[in-house]
């Protein structure tokens, strides 16, 4: 099929790519003429493992392009994805200027019937906004399909080529099929193609990243309380994931949520409900999320006391989940910036998140260039993001290089007990601690 794609972000990438590797010729549309001459290149303005990779492949077998022609790409399609930004307003709903704006700009420019899918994550709603705008401005037919994705950073290529379930909202039962077509290459396995009207399609994706965050949220607060009482969340969280009601996924301790998806959609969720339904779940789902993010910065300030000033702190991991260079909403920037009013110094390191790190923190921390350099001279090593590598580190290299052999553990790595044994203090979440 001859697809386009319009906005070149993590979703609109991933998505044109692994069209293109399922055998598609695929035009991926921006206006920022920077991005787009580095795709034409070959280069991935993010990190995304396996990305890069493909986009060169597809590029060099000629069913991948890029360019800001928006007419020219639209002339070519017969189904065109909308996967431009949805930021967040100052009342907490999605913007949804962007989809309307591009839905606008495709229809004027249109020399015939186009299938117009949205990948943006949108409110309920905006499947009939852009069907409005767009019939009132060309007298070609228009079919509005909401197909929303359930992508995971760190995994998307993967994710995008083996879905658990595709979405297709839409009342156009030809477009419905074609996109069905489009999509059989990919859930050859038996996994389902779901269709339904466009409201349930665009509402699937608030629901199922709600329920998410809410897992999150509540094994962190489950364990502090059993910080509290003694017990060990490593343990509890073994006995709930075994109830096949409930599964393993998504309630493993840390230090709460972030990334370009579950905070803001979230928001938007609660938003959504207005002053009719206040949604009071997933307002203490944000809560307790917001609070998870400064555990690190307490158990820090219950070692060292409250004036931080004149202490260092290694800091490893940035990005908000390992696998991906992404820092928004991460917790590092809560915990680091916290330890920064509070007077400390912070020497940092992630695997892919540097470049990131410096556009929010500037001159204001050290960056190493490897993991154990950050030790050097600091009071204390915090580990926010479970990169592979800080699993099994050089524990006496550790020791060596910190002035006290104090680790705050963000992700629970490591075994309480062993790390005691070998003379550190340790603290984790959940779980007996010093």
């Amino acid at each position: 099929m001859n697809l386009a794609v319009i906005g070149t972000g993590y979703v609109g990438l991933v998505a044109g790519t692994c069209f293109a590797e399922s055998g598609n010729d695929v035009i991926c549309v921006d206006i920022d003429k920077t991005k787009i001459s580095a795709l034409v290149k070959g280069r991935v303005p993010f990190y995304e493992p396996g990305l890069e990779e493909l986009v060169r492949k597809n590029l060099e077998e000629q069913r991948l392009f890029f360019t800001t022609d928006l007419e020219e790409a639209v002339h070519k399609s017969t189904i065109i994805f909308i996967a431009v930004g949805t930021p967040q307003g100052e009342d907490g709903k999605a913007n949804t200027e962007q989809v309307l704006k591009t839905a606008k700009s495709i229809s004027r420019v249109m020399n015939g019937a186009r299938t117009i899918v949205t990948k943006s994550t949108v409110p309920v709603g905006t499947a009939g906004e852009i069907r409005r705008v767009m019939t009132a401005t060309t007298p070609h037919p228009v079919a509005v399909i909401s197909n929303p994705e359930f992508l995971k950073e760190g995994a998307a290529v993967e994710d995008f080529m083996k879905p658990d379930r595709v979405v297709l909202g839409g009342d156009d039962s030809q477009a419905i099929e074609m996109l069905k077509e489009l999509y059989e290459p990919f859930v050859r396995t038996g996994n389902p193609i779901l269709v339904m009207d466009t409201a349930s399609a665009e509402m699937s994706k608030y629901a199922s990243n709600a329920m998410l965050a809410t897992k999150i949220s509540f094994i962190n607060e489950v364990s502090g309380l059993c910080e509290k009482v003694g017990a060990d969340v490593g343990q509890v969280r073994r006995v709930i994931g075994l109830d096949r009601r409930i599964g393993p996924h998504f309630i493993f301790p840390g230090v709460g949520y972030g990334g370009s998806c579950f905070p803001k959609d979230i928001r938007a969720a609660i938003a959504m409900g207005d002053e009719e339904i206040t949604m009071p779940l997933l307002r203490a789902v944000e809560q307790v999320n917001d609070h998870q993010k400064l555990i690190l910065v307490e158990k820090v300030r219950g070692h060292f006391g409250s004036d931080l000033t004149g202490r260092t702190f290694a800091v490893w991991g940035l990005s908000f989940k390992p696998r991906t260079d992404d820092m928004r909403e991460a917790p590092s920037v809560v915990v680091i910036e916290d330890l920064l009013i509070g007077g400390a110094r912070v020497q940092a390191y992630d695997p892919e998140a540097m470049a990131e790190a410096k556009k929010i923190f500037g001159d204001r921390i050290r960056y190493a260039n490897r993991n154990y350099e950050a030790l050097q001279g600091a009071d204390a090593l915090l580990i926010i993001t479970d990169w592979n590598e800080f699993r099994r580190p050089n524990f006496q290299r550790i020791k060596e290089f910190l002035k006290s052999p104090v680790v705050i553990d963000g992700r629970n790595l490591y075994d309480p007990a062993e790390m005691r044994r070998m003379g550190f203090t340790y603290y984790s979440i959940g779980r007996k601690n010093g």
